[in-house]
């Protein structure tokens, strides 16, 4: 998966669920670590992550990024 399309994915869950957002993919990486899906639950706190990144405005999820 590209970096691009994290940032559309988390953008379409950001525009679909708004702030509750977070909180889903918040209880998706403390019940993924719980079970031992640590790969799965990396995922989550990366759209975690650029959830955050989203709401508070630091990111246009519509502009082009890179991560470094």
């Amino acid at each position: 998966m590209s970096t691009g399309d994290l940032y559309r994915l988390a953008s379409d869950l950001a525009a679909e669920h708004g702030p509750k957002a977070a909180d889903y993919a918040s209880r998706a990486v403390m019940t993924l670590e719980a079970e031992g899906a640590h790969e799965r639950a990396q995922f989550w706190f990366l759209m975690l992550v650029l959830l955050g990144d989203i709401s508070s405005g630091r990111v246009d999820p519509r502009s082009r990024i890179s991560i470094h």
